[in-house]
């Protein structure tokens, strides 16, 4: 039973990291229709950002501050001047965010050296919380915490408020919305950069959950795409069922089969799409 307990707690904890990195994912495909390849390139900003910050100033807080607000100005940058452009052109928009990924990894190569690097959290994130004879770390905690905030935060603003109105107008129809007075670049633009700030955001946490190295980018970026792909491009509900199914997969699949973990995670994905080709919660997008 502490098998089946602990090795659920690390899966559901890891499903955290998952959606954090899918969900921005998920949701620059829904409005811009980008396959985003760069989506793991920010990651690694965030991670090394978050890491340099941190130890140079000795705040572990602003070191997350620092690096998703700086990956957010990233992702405007490399929207404006390299991706608005492409608009509508899907295999050259994404073969732009190949060349930005590859780009980003030689920069963090010359600046780091090439090490990797650990994040060290407050000292009381790496306590042990004990509950009903079980126990669990702390920092495990508030990766979940944090991807159910985020979740929330996400939800509320899709579908409560006139900002999330004005998204979902522009994932229906951009011509439509462009003609009641939406402003369909600018929309774009914060979901791109919203997407970068969830990934920089991710790595951060990654940091300091196992480490940032180069390399990392292309590591983690088949999970992102496995979480999307499963959930339904575009959707959030989708991403966030993703990444629990990848989280629970990957997880389980290590620790009992580890020479098979690979193909356990991809064989649910065909399964899926072989039934539901558009995911589990994605629609046909035009």
């Amino acid at each position: 039973m502490d098998f089946w307990i602990n090795q659920s707690f690390n899966a559901i904890s890891y499903a955290g990291l998952l959606f954090l990195l899918g969900g921005g994912m998920t949701l620059i495909f829904g409005v811009m229709k980008i396959v985003n390849i760069a989506h793991g390139g920010f990651y690694l900003i965030g991670g090394y950002t978050g890491y340099f910050i941190a130890s140079t100033t000795g705040n572990f807080y602003l070191g997350i501050v620092g690096a998703c607000v700086g990956c957010a100005l990233v992702g405007m940058i490399f929207e404006r001047w390299l991706l608005r452009e492409l608009s509508g052109q899907m295999l050259r928009q994404m073969l732009m965010t190949m060349g930005i990924t590859l780009l980003i990894q030689d920069i963090i190569v010359i600046i780091s050296g090439g090490y990797s690097y650990t994040l060290e959290p407050p000292e009381w994130c790496m306590d042990v919380l004990e509950i009903g004879g079980y126990y669990f770390y702390v920092l495990r905690i508030l990766m979940i915490a944090a991807a159910v905030a985020v979740y929330i935060l996400l939800w509320f603003v899709m579908e409560k408020t006139k900002v999330g109105a004005m998204i979902r107008a522009t994932v229906d129809n951009k011509d439509v919305a462009q003609t009641v007075g939406i402003n369909v670049q600018l929309v774009s633009m914060g979901i791109f950069c919203l997407g970068a700030f969830l990934a920089a955001f991710a790595g951060v946490i990654g940091s300091a959950f196992t480490e940032i190295s180069p390399g990392m980018d292309f590591e983690v970026l088949p999970l992102a795409f496995v979480v999307v792909i499963l959930g339904g491009m575009g959707s959030l509900k989708g991403a966030a069922v993703g990444a629990l199914i990848v989280g629970f997969i990957d997880n389980f699949a290590r620790a009992i089969f580890p020479e098979l973990a690979y193909f356990s995670l991809f064989f649910p994905m065909v399964v899926i799409l072989s039934i539901k080709p558009t995911g589990l919660f994605g629609r046909e997008w035009l």
